[in-house]
């Protein structure tokens, strides 16, 4: 079944902690070091790992001890070069190289400047490219399938930055945090840093709680501070049902009882334009016996401003209603048949019982009918009729 990692942050998150919960969870301590070595920063930090407790909850504790002097800030450029000229995987200089650009992107609009001329202050640091780095290293060794997230908690009060003081979250680990679901207000003090909110951005592939998640080890990151909750991130590894393919969108309605017919389409290509999954109406009675359509939209979360305002833009409705909705969906695949009259597109889809069914895209068979200058159902028949042959018993289908 396909690997799942589950992170809740309930007292935030930051880079040592998740480096914590990455050893606690199982990445051997001696793996993280030897990757580490391959860095230009050799002898330069010292990993401290020993077990630690907050509030009665055992962990993981991680911290990077500076061995000599470095520089106390360091530009984009200089992480980047750091990170290329290392004998690290491919895979980890990517995860890593794409985590501090994240965080070099959220630092430029900070500033409103050219992510080029980023200056980074703590970040640039060796313990936090340690943490990131080491974050890479850690995510590269597990190898999940998927990275849930139902969370993030960060904190409240002011936090102390290299240009002042800000009220909590810092500025950069606000812009990392847009459109993610998070909470403040449950600890006194910065819970979740910029470091941190850097690597789950990377890493959180669906923002949620998952429902056929399976845990097989639970662990444990400790961070430094003192809260009145235990100042942990827990992390699981498990399982998710291999059957079905899970995801998450945002479902969007509204009715409709003064708008002529015509505008529909409009309104329709507008909608999937924007990145609309699915756009239908359907005819509805509405109060004093009226008839109406109502309109439905399936997109991603992050399409639901857009969305909602091209609604209510270029339709006659004063308002929409809105929720998030969980998909369960067949595996599928595409692949490209060739026919005798040429090729056509096929979706495979598995079905629970391991056997399979398939159907050749409708815009392949209605342009095979143009150019032959057949009936759209002949096309079929011929299409349908290869495929039979062409596909079973054929290996994955």
């Amino acid at each position: 079944m396909p690997k799942a990692l589950l992170y809740e942050c309930f007292s935030g998150m930051a880079g040592d902690m998740h480096l914590g919960a990455m050893l606690d969870l199982g990445v051997p301590q001696t793996h993280l070091q030897e990757q580490l070595s391959k860095l230009e920063l050799d002898n330069s930090f010292r990993l401290k790992v020993s077990r630690g407790k907050k509030l009665g909850i055992t962990g993981t504790s991680v911290t990077v001890e500076l061995t000599e002097a470095q520089p106390s800030s360091r530009h984009l450029s200089d992480i980047k070069r750091i990170i290329a000229e290392s004998s690290l995987s491919a895979n980890v200089k990517n995860r890593a190289t794409s985590m501090f650009e994240l965080l070099g992107n959220a630092e430029a609009q900070v500033h409103d400047i050219p992510i080029d001329q980023v200056h980074f202050h703590e970040v640039g640091a060796v313990d936090a490219i340690v943490d990131i780095v080491g974050a890479a290293i850690c995510l590269d060794y597990l190898n999940p399938d998927m990275v849930y997230c139902g969370g993030v908690e960060l904190g409240s009060g002011m936090v102390k930055c290299a240009h002042g003081l800000f009220p909590v979250p810092a500025p950069a680990t606000a812009l990392l945090l847009t459109d993610c679901p998070t909470q403040r207000g449950n600890v006194a003090g910065e819970a979740t840093t910029p470091t941190g909110a850097t690597v789950l951005r990377h890493a959180v592939s669906a923002w949620e709680n998952p429902t056929t998640f399976r845990a097989q080890k639970t662990a444990y990151g400790v961070g430094k501070k003192d809260f009145e909750r235990p100042n942990v991130v827990r992390v699981s590894v498990g399982e998710i049902n291999s059957l079905f393919e899970l995801d998450s969108d945002i479902f969007i309605e509204c009715n409709v009882d003064d708008m002529t017919p015509e505008a529909y389409e409009p309104l329709s290509e507008r909608l999937f334009e924007l990145g609309a999954k699915d756009v239908f109406y359907t005819p509805i009675v509405m109060k004093k016996s009226r008839p109406g359509t109502k309109l439905s939209v399936l997109a991603a979360p992050e399409q639901k401003d857009a969305i909602i305002r091209a609604i209510l833009q270029h339709s006659t409705t004063i308002g929409v209603r809105s929720w998030l909705v969980e998909k369960t969906m067949l595996p599928r695949r595409m692949t490209t048949i060739s026919t005798s009259l040429g090729d056509v597109r096929v979706k495979i889809v598995d079905l629970p019982d391991g056997s399979t069914r398939w159907k050749a895209e409708h815009d392949d068979v209605s342009a095979l009918a143009r150019q032959f200058d057949m009936s759209y159902l002949d096309v079929r028949r011929v299409v349908d009729g290869e495929l039979v042959n062409l596909l079973q018993g054929k290996d994955g289908y």
